[in-house]
């Protein structure tokens, strides 16, 4: 069954991921070597060797022997340790493959720094010495799913919309303040925390979001939620400079080709807005854009291929 047929809430649901990892946790633990074989072997085989390697080296910078900080774990002990979450069970897919007395460095969660020793995490600031946060696959339940959208771009309204968490989030805030009452913005706060603010509104579905033209994208602790399902859309998407990086290769994502960027302090995006609205064409072409460029994500041999050898450059480079 083709996973895009399915409501957006269901494939959302994690009570499928949770029994699909837990029956994977408890496999017999011997094939895993023997499977490994095997995709490094459908590397060797693949056409697009080079691309491969280019993703591997951007999410692994390393370039050098490295010592493991004081607090790395074995990956026994990983096992054996780490709460059972979205985070273990991504690692875990891949760490699996690996000798349980090798040591690992991880920082997980939102992380908005650069750890001091090489460790593997979900997101990092894009930066040009950010060598030391080896970038995996994790959260993706939340942050990896695209959507097919029904709708065409001339089907859909002239405005710009946003729901989202702003309670402690200054940047959004200041946002909201702005635009929450403009005439091309349906712009709003959602949180179950009440503050009787004027911008507080009644959350919207993906499936309401896809009916406005213009899909507004802010990063929150780390990097946004809805940039990646956005750019999957017929919609156009609006962000402020990207700060942080994930799998998705934000870094690598490029204003007025794939989405529209805007100023910090917003102080361009009528302007911007007004601008889509006339030249519709253009519109389109980052839309299409935006397409071409998810699509490199979409093969799921590739995907855990480069998981794979970034962790096998992770591991063979330690002292």
């Amino acid at each position: 069954m083709d996973l895009k047929s399915l409501p957006i809430e269901i494939r959302k649901n994690k009570t499928f991921y949770y029994v699909k990892n837990y029956i994977r946790y408890y496999s017999p633990r011997f094939l895993y070597q023997k499977n490994f074989n095997k995709i490094l072997k459908k590397f060797e085989n693949r056409k697009d060797k080079d691309y491969i390697l280019n993703r591997v080296n951007y999410y692994n910078k390393l370039q050098g022997k490295y010592n493991v900080g004081p607090y790395a774990k074995k990956l026994s002990d990983f096992y054996k340790t780490e709460a059972k979450n979205v985070y273990f069970f991504d690692a875990w897919e891949y760490l699996r493959y690996f000798d349980r007395n090798t040591k690992i460095d991880y920082a997980f969660g939102d992380v908005t720094y650069i750890p001091d020793t090489p460790s593997i995490v979900k997101s990092r600031p894009i930066s040009d010495n950010n060598e030391n946060s080896v970038v995996l696959k994790l959260e993706k339940k939340r942050h990896f799913f695209f959507i097919k959208d029904p709708l065409k771009y001339e089907q859909k309204k002239n405005l710009l919309v946003w729901r989202g968490n702003a309670v402690g989030k200054p940047h959004r805030t200041a946002f909201l303040k702005k635009y929450w009452n403009h005439p091309l913005c349906d712009v709003g706060q959602v949180h179950q925390i009440k503050e009787n603010v004027p911008w507080e509104k009644q959350r919207l579905s993906i499936r309401d979001q896809l009916n406005y033209k213009f899909i507004l994208s802010l990063e929150g602790n780390d990097v946004a939620t809805n940039l990646k399902w956005g750019m999957s859309s017929n919609s156009l998407i609006f962000t402020p400079p990207l700060k942080y990086e994930t799998w998705f290769n934000e870094g690598k994502l490029k204003d007025g080709e794939h989405f529209v960027q805007v100023k910090d302090d917003f102080s361009d995006l009528e302007e911007k807005i007004q601008y889509y609205l006339d030249h519709p064409m253009e519109a389109k072409e980052i839309i299409d854009n935006a397409h071409r460029y998810i699509d490199q994500f979409q093969d799921t041999e590739r995907e855990d291929i480069i998981n794979l050898l970034i962790l096998q450059k992770y591991f063979k480079l330690q002292n």
